[in-house]
């Protein structure tokens, strides 16, 4: 499933989206507006279904917005390598209510199994990539020389995955953004660098992430590294996505709350950066983009990813891919529209104290199963490992009868017993003096609903029968890699959350 080509990302679009929204368009829009890489002629929406929706790629070019090579240099910087494709690596869906109160950023895995036009079942991200090199060789043959023949094509992978994208969501995207390997550094730098936190030491080659534990500031090309790094992760892609979410938290944080915008030198560096970084389509109107959103504060922007039946899928012809439930995944991005909007439509129940603000490093969380739903307990595991906690002993419950979740610990008035009941949906806590000062047991019954089930929002199913079959996946039965989401990220949150 993993292999060694360089990745790159999308992170630098979602600041430079609130870039644009928060200060640059006020001052210098005409010549910021006029200097910006425009895409033309794309089939976009207008936001009648409530909310702006916003497609942000992350592509593997080595040239920049405008279409010129970068510098050796340049190259040098990225650590990318020199083999160049047209894939999309990253894919994001930014969903802002009509009334701009919000914005949420979904992220697509790359290899989430899809319907392509007029390609059939394909991993996302190659609908740009393999729609482009098709319309390549169509335009040559019909005598296009080589640029007019890039320019059709571009095109033509740009709709494809603009399509596969409204299929799978159900919205119909309204804006595009693209950015290659050079924006995203450009957009760190300019901002001085952004705050990140790791549950462990990192030395993983392939990615150049060579990293201590802990709390960090990462430049650039060390910022690429970090989330880049897919071997050697827990849940591979899943967790690098895990990565750049808390990376664009980051960096969305500074842009807002750092009073980045009101120091003259940061604003020309920004502005430079994005001219040359990010592409846009040609309907944008930027200022009327900063009126809807110049309200918004950092808390009020949110990162998720849409909801996964099975990381290690397999094609009738013996490909891994991701395999998901369309169905479910527009349930979950419709229902964004209402949930940024304060209305009715969260699925997850919160308590009225709050947690307590523990380091989830020093908690070692054992899960076992006794209830029907079966891999439950390695569900519920990784979605705590995901979370920072240490992942203890997993396996089936050897005691009686459980009517309710129960989470057992030494002493049922600490914080970390508190914390981790917190995260689990507020389950109910009972005390074992036999278990050791920082490790809790949770055992889990039918009634359990929190990270790692099939109700929890964003969540997929740990069963086997709630497995949905797609057209060319063979199904996983109990073998299926259960890949239950983290709670969404936000950008308003104290300093970064630490990750694997």
């Amino acid at each position: 499933m993993f292999t060694g080509r360089p990745r790159q990302f999308a992170a630098a679009i979602a600041a430079g989206l609130v870039l644009i929204a928060t200060g640059v368009g006020w001052r210098t829009y005409d010549s910021f507006a006029s200097s910006l890489a425009s895409v033309e002629g794309l089939n976009l929406g207008n936001g009648t279904d409530g909310a702006l929706d916003i497609l942000l790629v992350g592509t593997d070019s080595r040239t920049d917005a405008h279409g010129n090579p970068l510098s050796q240099r340049e190259l040098d910087a990225l650590r990318a390598g020199d083999e160049v494709a047209n894939n999309t690596d990253t894919i994001i869906l930014v969903r802002v209510p009509n009334d701009g109160s919000s914005a949420t950023a979904i992220s697509i895995p790359r290899d989430t199994y899809v319907e392509v036009p007029d390609i059939g079942m394909s991993k996302i991200n190659a609908a740009y990539g393999a729609t482009k090199e098709l319309a390549r060789l169509d335009a040559a043959e019909s005598g296009a020389d080589q640029a007019e023949a890039e320019k059709i094509s571009t095109k033509a992978g740009r709709e494809a995955l603009i399509e596969s994208v409204a299929d799978l969501t159900g919205v119909t995207v309204d804006h595009y953004a693209e950015v290659g390997l050079l924006g995203f550094v450009l957009l760190t730098d300019a901002v001085g660098g952004v705050d990140v936190c790791l549950n462990a030491a990192v030395d993983e080659p392939l990615s150049g992430a060579h990293f201590q534990a802990g709390e960090q500031t990462l430049q650039g090309s060390d910022a690429l590294s970090f989330v880049r790094q897919r071997h050697d992760l827990p849940r591979g892609d899943l967790d690098r996505i895990v990565r750049q979410q808390v990376f664009m938290a980051s960096l969305v944080q500074k842009v807002l709350s750092a009073k980045t915008l009101s120091n003259p030198s940061k604003v020309a560096q920004l502005t430079a950066a994005v001219q040359r970084s990010v592409a846009l389509d040609s309907d944008w109107d930027i200022v009327q983009l900063a009126t809807q959103m110049q309200g918004l504060a950092g808390g009020s922007v949110q990162f998720s990813t849409i909801p996964v039946q099975d990381i290690n899928a397999m094609t009738d012809y013996g490909e891994s891919v991701v395999q998901v439930d369309p169905d479910e995944v527009r349930e979950q991005v419709a229902g964004l529209v209402n949930e940024e909007a304060g209305q009715e439509g969260s699925e997850t129940t919160t308590s009225d104290t709050p947690a307590p603000d523990i380091d989830p490093s020093t908690v070692t969380v054992n899960v076992s199963n006794a209830g029907s739903v079966s891999g439950l307990a390695s569900a519920v595991s990784l979605a705590m490992s995901s979370e920072g906690y240490v992942e203890g002993e997993i396996g089936n419950y050897s005691g009686g009868t459980m009517s309710s979740t129960t989470l057992y610990t030494a002493d049922s008035d600490s914080d970390e017993a508190l914390a981790v009941a917190a995260a689990l949906g507020d389950v109910d806590i009972e005390s074992d003096p036999s278990l050791p000062a920082g490790t809790v047991e949770v055992v889990l019954a039918d009634d359990y609903t929190g990270p790692g089930s099939s109700s929890y929002s964003g969540s997929s199913s740990s069963s086997a029968s709630g497995t949905t079959a797609q057209s060319g996946v063979t199904p996983a039965g109990e073998s299926a890699t259960p890949a239950p989401a983290a709670p969404p990220i936000d950008a308003g949150s104290d300093g970064p959350r630490c990750v694997n």
